[in-house]
């Protein structure tokens, strides 16, 4: 009966994670395929740039099955089932998520310093003939084994080089805390993965703090407030055209009698003959939109844009309010720098982990929230990058325009998304620490209750207490995932720092989206540098 209950559960468990699975590759091929240009569209960046996502999105659905996991080896009193009541069968099931999460964050390795870098410097070879591929292939090895070099001191540094967290005051709870790393064995294997993988998040979040904290205001606010009108900007336009038009003639006619235009009249010229040919492309992108029955299904559906753009910014509110309890908490009550901030118990109450607390045991109630936590700050993410753009420093590199996205772009466009995803799973720890770390279990505690009546002395009453640090380390499992990106303790610190960053720029991007106006209803598909050839794989 034990055996068939640990089937059952373990089956209902992965069962969802495929169903996940199968969305999250649907969604990454209709995405990858909405914004790749039509003129320059390569199958292997195509499919690069898929399995890149696909693998990201899949890691963090792994999540909620450590969770679920763990979760349901206890019952609501905090006794262990019966199928759980041994150590070895518990430490099994667990094993059995580590070495997904093993496989995972391998296969990440892989795409980010191998993969996708061949992929990107293969293309960016590419000379206009397309005939030297031997060359092409040597020079995007040569560049590749530079990152293949990172990749290989990160692991050599993770698995060899001392970094043990320094002594703090609550070394009691801190050796317990010490103890369950421990539990995931000794061997050099895994502080190599976790320091390469916890250095990849650390860029991550710097691409979080940059374009997820911009993407959560601009993206419900531009929902808010809507497009401008199109008949409005083409009259708006064909007045800019004649304007142009007029002046272009006006600086002609100083040459007509022969005389030739100075310097200054010549570089104006040419200036506004530029402008006239981005108004002149810009007429008739608005005509397409005019005609376009998506532009009439969107003035149709307006009420719920705006229904959609007020639930966004609410639940962006509510993460910021999230984030903010979690990173106060572990300000006011945790173990120090010295052990990345990790908060022993429950201090002050959080939101969205009470919520996911009181999910979590009608599964998959919290899995669906979860999952849609990852999708919101991957399209928030998405928002970000689209309106920025991918730049380097003050330098910008690429733009993300629907049907006219670069290969290499679109390259850098996931590689940038497989970072922000792996740091979800740190962020979703900042938001629900408890849930993350130890998801729904209890513990038995047993506490003196003195008797009444004719006997003398005291019994003891079983009380559940939700599990925390504090907890026995023989009553409590840890989430494998909690254990893998929290080994080093100075990542952890490095992280407290950036959520406080994140918040500082989410509400800066607020104030920006805020003071904004309306976009145009053809934002972004039409800019002085685009070629005129750019308006052939323009469909609407």
């Amino acid at each position: 009966m034990a055996a068939e209950s640990v089937v059952s559960e373990s089956v209902l468990g992965w069962s969802i994670f495929t169903i996940i699975l199968l969305v999250i590759l649907a969604f990454c091929w209709i995405y990858i395929r909405k914004f790749q240009s039509r003129q320059e569209s390569e199958v292997v960046s195509t499919i690069t740039a898929i399995c890149a996502l696909a693998i990201a999105l899949i890691t963090s659905a792994l999540l909620p099955v450590d969770i679920f996991l763990v979760s349901f080896m206890k019952y609501p009193n905090g006794t262990y089932k019966e199928w759980a009541a041994n150590n070895e069968t518990r430490s099994q099931m667990e094993d059995t998520v580590l070495y997904g999460y093993y496989t995972l964050y391998s296969i990440i390795l892989f795409c980010v310093f191998l993969w996708i870098p061949f992929v990107y410097f293969y293309y960016e070879e590419r000379d206009d003939n397309n005939e030297n591929k031997c060359s092409q292939v040597k020079n995007a090895l040569k560049y590749t084994i530079g990152f293949a070099i990172v990749c290989v001191v990160l692991l050599l540094i993770g698995a060899f080089v001392p970094l043990e967290p320094l002594p703090g005051q609550n070394s009691t709870q801190w050796e317990k805390v010490q103890y369950l790393f421990e539990e995931l064995g000794s061997s050099h294997g895994l502080p190599a993965l976790s320091f390469s993988i916890s250095s990849l998040t650390l860029i991550g979040m710097l691409a979080v703090i940059t374009y997820t904290a911009y993407g959560m205001s601009v993206l419900p606010l531009n929902l808010i407030k809507g497009t401008r009108s199109v008949l409005y900007e083409r009259l708006e336009n064909t007045e800019d055209i004649e304007d142009v038009e007029h002046q272009i003639e006006k600086l002609k006619s100083k040459c007509k009698d022969g005389r030739p235009l100075s310097s200054r009249d010549r570089n104006n010229l040419q200036e506004l003959e530029g402008r006239l040919q981005v108004l002149q492309r810009r007429g008739r992108h608005l005509e397409i939109a005019e005609r376009n029955c998506c532009t009439k299904v969107g003035r149709a559906l307006r009420p719920l844009k705006i229904i959609l753009g007020v639930f966004f910014i609410l639940v962006a509110l509510l993460f910021t309010i999230a984030l903010f309890i979690s990173n106060l908490d572990k300000a006011l009550h945790s173990a120090g720098i010295s052990s990345g901030f990790i908060v022993f118990g429950t201090n002050l109450t959080n939101p969205l982990n009470e919520l996911l607390l009181a999910l979590q045991p009608v599964f998959p109630l919290d899995y669906i929230l979860i999952t849609v936590i990852t999708m919101y700050f991957v399209l928030t993410s998405m928002a970000g990058i689209r309106h920025m753009g991918i730049w380097f420093f003050w330098i910008r590199l690429y733009k993300i325009r629907p049907q006219r996205t670069r290969p290499q772009a679109l390259l850098f466009l996931c590689m940038i998304l497989l970072l922000i995803v792996l740091h979800t799973s740190y962020m979703i720890y900042s938001l629900a620490p408890q849930y993350v770390m130890y998801g729904s279990q209890k513990y038995v505690v047993q506490t003196p209750v003195p008797s009444s009546g004719p006997t003398l002395g005291n019994s003891t009453a079983s009380t559940a207490r939700t599990c925390d640090a504090e907890a026995p380390q023989d009553q409590c499992t840890v989430t494998r995932s909690y254990l893998f990106l929290h080994k080093f303790w100075f990542f952890s610190t490095i992280y407290y720092f950036g959520n406080w960053a994140f918040i500082v720029a989410f509400l800066i991007g607020l104030v920006v989206s805020c003071c904004r106006g309306k976009k145009s209803v053809i934002e972004g598909e039409v800019e002085a540098d685009d070629s005129d050839m750019s308006d052939d794989e323009y469909v609407h």
